[in-house]
């Protein structure tokens, strides 16, 4: 699990309640925290498709593989996939499915991949390492108005008219620090207590690089296919705009079922503590109708 706790695992696993022998599937294995738990807890005959993009994380998964052998099938795939994923894979009728959204711990460690205002590296910020788009191509590409609608939409970045002149003025941008000196040429230096002013900014490029909001629609629009009647979809959001979208899926879902937190389930004092990524988490659960 390389060092890193799952966040909100026992509220989730609350819910999911895995028990021997039953099936689910993590969309998003990252650090592989949850898949873990799942494959405990369905001990001795239970298991578990994983998804990821990311090859770096799918490697550190080999080791799940090792200790839980066929129990664990791991797939390199887009989230949005999941419907055909899990028929390939013969995952569909399973009793959960599980997804935290949002870019994985250890790829904000990872100054390589250009995804943490606190780390200098290049403008990568790619997930799937394959594909072509980086956040160095919208920075230093992408005219004035493009560039300030995206952080205004995917950051809800008030000031994102001035930060994107100020971006296409610093032209050429090459690292996350570069990226930083622009923004704080707008928001000025960052202050103790207070939100970095680069946060929104990432955040932003980030979403764009990934199409992050889309594949989460897609995502949402085709999980509860792939549960059986009484399975249960739950997902760990990280910010507001994430969060709206699966509260409105949920609500509105074109499959009989239904929300099963009429609010939003959050990290306890102690998890925080312990687990500072899990402060901005928000998780959500909904269930397919038993008869349908």
């Amino acid at each position: 699990m390389h060092g890193h706790r799952a966040v909100l695992l026992s509220e989730a696993l609350g819910y999911l309640d895995p028990q021997p022998g039953r099936r689910y599937i993590d969309a998003t294995f990252g650090a592989g925290g949850h898949t873990q738990a799942l494959l405990e807890r369905t001990s001795p005959d239970g298991a578990v498709l994983a998804l990821d993009l990311d090859d770096k994380a799918l490697e550190g998964g080999r080791n799940l593989v090792e200790s839980f052998g066929s129990r664990l099938t791991l797939a390199k795939a887009n989230f949005k996939d999941i419907y055909e994923v899990a028929h390939e894979r013969g995952f569909l009728d399973v009793d959960g499915v599980l997804a935290d959204i949002g870019v994985s711990s250890m790829m904000l460690d990872d100054p390589e991949r250009g995804f943490s205002f606190m780390r200098e590296g290049p403008l990568d910020m790619r997930m799937d390492r394959n594909q072509p788009l980086t956040a160095s191509d919208i920075v230093n590409t992408y005219g004035e108005k493009e560039i300030a609608d995206i952080l205004y939409m995917y950051g809800e970045e008030r000031r994102s008219r001035p930060i994107a002149r100020s971006i296409v003025r610093s032209r050429p941008l090459a690292t996350t620090f570069d990226l930083c000196r622009a923004v704080e040429r707008v928001l000025g230096s960052p202050r103790y207590g207070r939100i970095h002013p680069g946060t929104r900014t990432f955040q932003a490029l980030r979403i764009a690089v990934n199409a992050e909001l889309d594949n989460l629609q897609g995502f949402l629009n085709s999980a509860a296919t792939c549960l059986r009647p009484g399975g249960r979809l739950a997902v760990i959001t990280f910010h507001s705009l994430e969060d709206r979208i699966v509260k409105n899926a949920f609500r509105a879902s074109a499959i009989p079922g239904k929300p099963l937190t009429k609010k939003v389930i959050t990290a306890t004092a102690q998890e925080v503590l312990s687990n500072s990524r899990a402060r901005s988490a928000k998780l959500r659960v909904w269930e397919k109708n038993h008869v349908i």
